[in-house]
């Protein structure tokens, strides 16, 4: 059995208000707050994100009844190898050291038609987002959504570069084709017996830029402390929780804190979450940024192109393979 962990302080898990960005204010102040969470845990609440409350609740309802559907009739629905859309059941998630993860997802992305250059190129997490005819009220609802959190995304990369001493709008020129991925979690009920490897989702880190995650009441987000204490990220009415990923941290040349987190569900209740992963162009490449070098401290990781490096972090965890490139 897992033990259980204490809530994080307000200084571990700090709320940003958002309400300058949203209404187009000044934003150091904001990216003042925002760089003293990167530097410390990597992972901070949003107040005040401008997606409305409405948009929110249908996609949870939809989210909701999805997965109240018989898992046969969502298997025909299953995950394509070839553009990483639908249905994955649990099992398909497996980190190296632990059982498989304990949840399902239906995996959605910037929907891109067959004839666009890049998808009939066969470049990898490009493609068509595959909706059940047998659902129609899934689709509205995920896209609402969607819609709102990527921008929502682009308005956070702003305030990213201002924290870092770079333009407002660096990161935006790597986002003519973003990789953005969000994903419909359910978590069924986690036994107090179940195996001590198996989790909701295992330890990990994410692999892009950053994270924005919506979390139902019943929580279970956990995060790793820079002292090694596992400590819950509580669920806070009206925010989203945001992290950085590995490319981030690359960017910054370790400045900035892509942070260990799992989930497990300790409620013995259904647990439903959807993340957007919000990443760059496929060919963005992810060098140090200048702000972040030095004579005294060089640049650590060669350049790499943003899409190269998911998909090679993709293959290893997946039991379904993503085409390479």
């Amino acid at each position: 059995m897992h033990a259980t962990v204490r809530a994080a302080a307000a200084d571990e898990m700090p709320i940003l208000d958002l309400s300058a960005l949203t209404a187009g204010g000044d934003i150091a102040p904001l990216a003042a707050q925002l760089r003293h969470a990167c530097l410390t845990t990597g992972f901070f609440y949003v107040a005040n994100h401008g997606i409305p409350q409405d948009v929110i609740d249908g996609v949870f309802s939809a989210s909701r009844r999805y997965f109240d559907l018989p898992v046969e009739q969502r298997l025909p629905h299953r995950l394509d190898d070839k553009y990483m859309r639908g249905f994955m059941p649990q099992g398909i998630n497996q980190h190296p050291g632990f059982a498989a993860d304990l949840k399902e997802s239906y995996e959605i992305g910037v929907d891109l038609p067959v004839t666009d250059p890049d998808v009939a190129a066969g470049l990898p997490l490009h493609g068509p987002n595959r909706w059940p005819a047998d659902c129609p009220w899934l689709r509205p609802a995920a896209e609402a959504y969607f819609q709102q959190a990527e921008a929502l995304g682009r308005r956070l990369l702003k305030v990213c570069a201002v924290s870092l001493a770079m333009p407002e709008d660096y990161f935006l020129q790597f986002c003519t084709k973003p990789m953005v991925q969000m994903r419909l979690f359910h978590y069924p009920q986690q036994t107090p017996a179940s195996d001590e490897r198996a989790f909701g989702a295992a330890p990990h880190t994410d692999y892009g830029m950053i994270t924005l995650l919506l979390q139902d009441p019943i929580g279970g987000l956990e995060l790793r402390m820079r002292n090694g204490e596992w400590v819950s990220a509580p669920y806070v009415p009206g925010t989203l929780v945001i992290n950085l990923g590995d490319l981030f941290q690359r960017w910054t040349n370790d400045v900035y804190v892509s942070n260990p987190h799992r989930v497990i569900n300790r409620t013995g209740r259904e647990r439903y979450s959807i993340p957007m992963f919000f990443n760059l162009d496929y060919d963005s490449l992810v060098s140090c940024l200048p702000s972040c070098q030095s004579p005294d401290n060089p640049p650590k990781y060669a350049p790499i192109k943003s899409g190269d490096y998911l998909v090679s972090r993709f293959r290893d965890v997946q039991k379904y393979k993503v085409a390479a490139a």
